[in-house]
């Protein structure tokens, strides 16, 4: 956090990179310069936010915009929450929830598309195309962050499994991993890629 003691020696060094779900605008403008002023390299700070279901206009929870089975309206949702987000000095979020939710005890299942995959990669392209627009580097846009990815959400568990066991092969091949495919084009430019 931004106002903890020694977070500005820290900063001083340039020990700091990014400021995850911390600072407001004041205070996230005032650090920018700072760092940009006093750093060899002069590069800012990377501010990143948990910007779920909007920031400062709140909408309805990814499942429930799911539910409409409408896309263009997370790509709506996404938009305004990625202006209100930037013009805070927020330039990154870690949305959408991109993992297919099955069991309704997972803590993370409100910020997903539910148990479709193909529905779940309709409404990830949406949000990702609201929060980054045609160019990611707009001052309404914020650059998106697939989280949980592929079968995260997928242990099961019951009164006999203790920890909870990993989802078969079949599971993951067929749900997890059929979502991914679909869905990763549209994040492109903000998931890293794994060795080929």
């Amino acid at each position: 956090m931004p106002d903890q003691p020694e977070f500005s020696p820290a900063l001083a060094k340039g020990l700091v990179g990014s400021i995850l779900n911390g600072g407001d605008a004041t205070q996230i403008n005032d650090l920018q310069r700072a760092v940009i002023a006093n750093s060899r390299l002069h590069i800012p700070l990377l501010i990143g936010h948990d910007v779920i279901h909007g920031y400062r206009t709140i909408f309805p929870i990814p499942l429930a915009i799911a539910s409409s089975w409408d896309p263009q309206m997370a790509e709506l949702s996404a938009h305004v929450a990625a202006r209100e987000a930037r013009a805070t000095g927020i330039r990154w979020t870690f949305a959408p929830m991109v993992d297919i939710a099955r069991d309704p005890r997972w803590g993370r299942i409100a910020e997903g598309a539910g148990e479709d995959p193909v529905l779940g990669s309709a409404m990830a392209a949406g949000y990702v195309r609201g929060f980054q627009g045609a160019n990611v580097s707009a001052n309404d846009s914020l650059l998106a962050c697939a989280k949980h990815y592929a079968a995260y959400g997928a242990a099961e568990e019951d009164a006999t499994t203790t920890p909870p066991r990993s989802p078969s092969e079949r599971c993951a091949r067929s749900i997890s991993l059929r979502f991914a495919r679909r869905s990763t084009p549209a994040w492109h430019r903000s998931c890293p890629r794994s060795n080929r």
